[in-house]
C-alpha cells in the first residue's frame, strides 16, 4: 500500500482507481512517450476518438511512409485512415500487454471509435465493431460505441459475440441504465451459448466537463444563483455510480459472475476543466470511487501527480447529489434536454473531425501522389 508520501497517481490507484489517457499518436507509441507515462504516471490504459487521431495525423510526418504504401495500393482517404489508426491501436496494444497481463485482464485496455457517422444504424456499427475487432486482433483492445438508442443494439449484440467494447457519449442517467442493461443482455446471451464471459470486460463512459459547460451556460440565461452552477457534472457522477453498484449487484449479476463475468466499469471521460474559475484537478479530486477509470488529457495527468490529494469522494453527499437536479429543475433548466443536446453534439462533433480528418488525410494524399 503506498504511502502518505508516495505520488498522488499512486495513492490513486490503491484507492481503486485506474489512470487511462485520452491521447495517442504514433510518434508517442514510437518514441518512448507512451512508456514514461506507463512507467512513471501509473497509466494503465488509453482511449482514442476522431479528434484524438485528427490532432496526431494532421501534422508531422510519423505516417508518411505507410501512407505512401497505402497510396500505392490504391487506396482512398477513408481505407488510408483506418489502416493508419489501426496500425497505431495495434502497437499500443502491444505496450500496453504486459499491463494487461499484471493486472489479469482487469486493465492494459486500447480503445478505437467505429466511424461516428455510422451512430445511428444498429446493424453497421455493429459490424463495423467486429470488422476492427478482427483487423487489429488483440486481446485488450476495445472498440468504442456511441450510446445512441441504435447503438444499444449493436452494444448488446457485440458483447453477447464475446468483444470488449467500450460505450462512450453517455451523458444521462436513464441512458447508462440502458447500456448497463445492454451489457448484462449481452452477457446472458454469451453464456447461454456456451461463450466465455472471462474474456470480455466493458467501460462505460460518462462525459463530465461538457455536462457542466452546458449546464452552467444555461443556468446564467434563467438568471439562476451562481452557486448552482459547476455542480451538476459531479452530482451526475455520483448518481451514475450508485446505479453501477445497484445494477452489478444482487442474483441477476451473481450468476454472471460465478461463470466468471466482470462489471462493466463506469469510466469518466472528459475530465479536464473547461472553465478557468474552476480547480485544474476538479474532476479527478471529486470522482475517486473504486472500481472506476479516469480518462485525463496529458495535461491533467501531470497537473494530479504535482498537486492531487486523493481521497475517495465518490460517495460523499449522496442527498445533495440529488438535490442539485431538483435545484436544476427549480431554476428553469431541462437535465433531459441538456443531455438530448449533449449526446446530439457528441455524435456530431465527432464526425465532423471525423470527416475533416479524412479530408485532410485525402489532401495529402493527393500531394505524395503528386510529388
Amino acid at each position: 500500500m503506498p504511502s502518505d508520501s508516495s505520488p498522488p497517481l499512486q495513492r490513486l490507484t490503491a484507492l481503486g482507481q485506474s489512470v487511462w489517457i485520452d491521447f495517442l499518436s504514433r510518434e508517442s507509441i514510437r518514441g518512448g512517450h507512451l512508456q514514461e507515462l506507463i512507467d512513471s504516471y501509473s497509466v494503465v490504459g488509453a482511449t482514442s476518438n476522431p479528434s484524438i487521431f485528427q490532432k496526431a495525423m494532421a501534422s508531422g510526418d510519423a505516417y508518411d511512409e505507410q501512407l505512401a504504401e497505402l497510396i500505392k495500393e490504391g487506396a482512398d482517404a477513408d481505407e488510408c485512415f483506418w489502416a493508419l489508426a489501426e496500425q497505431d491501436i495495434r502497437e499500443a496494444c502491444e505496450r500496453f500487454a504486459p499491463t494487461f497481463e499484471a493486472t489479469a485482464h482487469r486493465d492494459g485496455y486500447v480503445s478505437i471509435e467505429v466511424d461516428p457517422r455510422l451512430a445511428y444504424d444498429t446493424l453497421t456499427t455493429f459490424r463495423e465493431a467486429m470488422r476492427l475487432h478482427e483487423a487489429i486482433d488483440k486481446p485488450n483492445l476495445m472498440v468504442k460505441i456511441p450510446a445512441t438508442k441504435p447503438g444499444l443494439g449493436a452494444i448488446e449484440d457485440a458483447i453477447a459475440k464475446g468483444r470488449s467494447i467500450n460505450i462512450t457519449l453517455i451523458f444521462s442517467l436513464e441512458r447508462y441504465a440502458e447500456v448497463a442493461e445492454s451489457y448484462l443482455r449481452g452477457l446472458e446471451r454469451l453464456v447461454a451459448e456456451g461463450g466465455d464471459p472471462t474474456k470480455v470486460a466493458s467501460v462505460a463512459s460518462f462525459f463530465v466537463s461538457r455536462i457542466d459547460t452546458e449546464a452552467d451556460r444555461r443556468l446564467e440565461e434563467a438568471g439562476a444563483p451562481k452557486e448552482l452552477q459547476g455542480k451538476l457534472a459531479i452530482a451526475n457522477a455520483k448518481l451514475a455510480y450508485q446505479r453501477y453498484k445497484e445494477a452489478f449487484s444482487g442474483p441477476r449479476w451473481e450468476f454472471l459472475a460465478g461463470k466468471g463475468a466482470t462489471p462493466q466499469r463506469v469510466l469518466w471521460a472528459s475530465t479536464s476543466t473547461k472553465n478557468p474559475e474552476y480547480p485544474d484537478v476538479l474532476y479527478i479530486e471529486e470522482l475517486l470511487g473504486a472500481d472506476t477509470v479516469n480518462t485525463m488529457p496529458e495535461e491533467t495527468v501531470k497537473d494530479y501527480q504535482d498537486h492531487g490529494e486523493p481521497e475517495p469522494r465518490l460517495e460523499r453527499d449522496i442527498e445533495g447529489a440529488h438535490r442539485v437536479f431538483d435545484q436544476l429543475e427549480q431554476a428553469g433548466v431541462s437535465y433531459k434536454d441538456v443531455t438530448d443536446t449533449l449526446e446530439r453534439e457528441g455524435v456530431e462533433k465527432f464526425s465532423e473531425a471525423f470527416a475533416e480528418l479524412t479530408g485532410a488525410l485525402g489532401e495529402k494524399r493527393e500531394s505524395l501522389v503528386t510529388a
